[in-house]
């Protein structure tokens, strides 16, 4: 369940899922808000609730987070109760991962995790979460996107503590971030680090369920069973649904080096409202083959889908796709992460090397396919 990086042979981006299998090795109100985020402060235990309003009853006070830094501390309080832990059983063996709470209402609960975090219970099997105060739930699978690597669970149960989203085109380098969930089964772990880098084009998985991450890299410790849990930013919003590791071996899972990858928020949430909404999603499609055995710099592409994208927009095949919107593309694999950054029905500008010579950009409106 490998797959070297994109743009490096050294590393292997590995899924972070948690227990071992028994038949295989392991894997690895939502409303966007803007400045600081206020919540009240429980006078006795300290405990911390969102506040819509800026108001607190008399018994809490008042405390606005977010600003330059991160009161890790004030974030942990308020977030943790939205990540659960997933445990996984099935004819094959069974796992263990993350999760957070997306919707809930009076009755029932969506959670949002990995789609490798519950893939063995796919057909047969069962699903249980667990939140922090030690309750278990059986949770159903609404659908789910090998692709994007997201799926939405549901469970009858109401008036869970939802994440806030925050936006992941507004990451930046530097930025602090904490990750949230339950590596090797230690449920409500909170490590803190920065966001290491930002479009880091990383492919997951095996050779017929692949996914594509445009990924936040942070240096917050992640860990197996990290996987579908939340990257949260300095104001206790999630930025993004952690997902991958890199490690040097070669063998087994390895722990964290420092080196873990989440997906943007924002692209996930377009994947999250398809499942809710169909119980299926789509991706955009450009509508090209690329070539498999091409080693240069840039993607070849290889043959054109009839009717889609590329070949309204007249670009020919044997070119070689150098950058999309500016973003230079180093390999077949960052222009196809690229690609799936974007959502159907976008039109994007394209650079490529021309098989005649010299260089031409097209604007390509993406096409949509289903992700399963």
């Amino acid at each position: 369940m490998k797959i070297t990086f994109s743009n490096s042979s050294k590393y292997i981006a590995t899924f972070i899922g948690g227990a071992v299998l028994a038949t295989s090795v392991a894997v690895a109100g939502n409303s966007q808000q803007s400045g600081s985020i206020k919540a009240c402060a429980d006078n006795r235990t300290g405990a911390l609730f969102l506040s819509s309003t800026g108001n607190c009853a008399s018994n809490r006070t008042l405390i606005e987070l977010g600003g330059t830094g991160m009161n890790t501390k004030a974030i942990s309080s308020l977030v943790t109760p939205s990540v659960v832990s997933i445990a996984v059983t099935s004819g094959s063996g069974g796992g263990t991962g993350s999760g957070w709470v997306y919707k809930s209402n009076n009755s029932s609960s969506f959670i949002v995790t990995n789609n490798h975090v519950i893939d063995a219970a796919v057909t047969s099997g069962t699903i249980k979460i667990e939140l922090t105060n030690g309750e278990q739930y059986t949770a159903k699978i609404v659908g789910r996107d090998p692709g994007y690597d997201i799926a939405v669970l549901q469970v009858q149960l109401g008036n869970l503590p939802v994440m806030t989203l925050g936006d992941s085109s507004k990451v930046s380098v530097g930025d602090p971030a904490l990750a949230i969930g339950s590596p090797l089964g230690l449920t409500s772990t909170v490590t803190s680090g920065i966001i290491s880098a930002v479009n880091r084009p990383v492919s997951t998985g095996s050779v017929d369920q692949q996914s594509y991450v445009n990924a936040i890299q942070t240096d917050a410790a992640i860990n197996p069973g990290n996987s579908g849990g939340a990257l949260v930013d300095s104001q206790g919003r999630i930025i993004g649904v952690n997902s991958a590791i890199a490690t040097l071996s070669s063998g087994g899972t390895s722990g964290n080096i420092g080196l873990g990858f989440s997906i943007p928020i924002n692209e996930a949430k377009r994947v999250i409202d398809e499942i809710i909404a169909t119980g299926k999603s789509t991706r955009p499609v450009l509508g090209v083959f690329f070539d498999p055995t091409y080693t240069g710099i840039g993607a070849r592409i290889a043959r054109l889908s009839t009717g889609e994208g590329a070949e309204k927009a007249g670009i020919p095949v044997g070119s070689i796709i150098r950058s999309i919107d500016g973003v230079k593309v180093a390999t077949t694999d960052a222009a196809i992460v690229r690609i799936r950054s974007y959502v159907p029905g976008a039109t994007v500008s394209v650079l490529v090397d021309l098989p005649s010579g010299g260089s031409k950009t097209f604007r390509v409106t993406l096409g949509s396919a289903p992700s399963l």
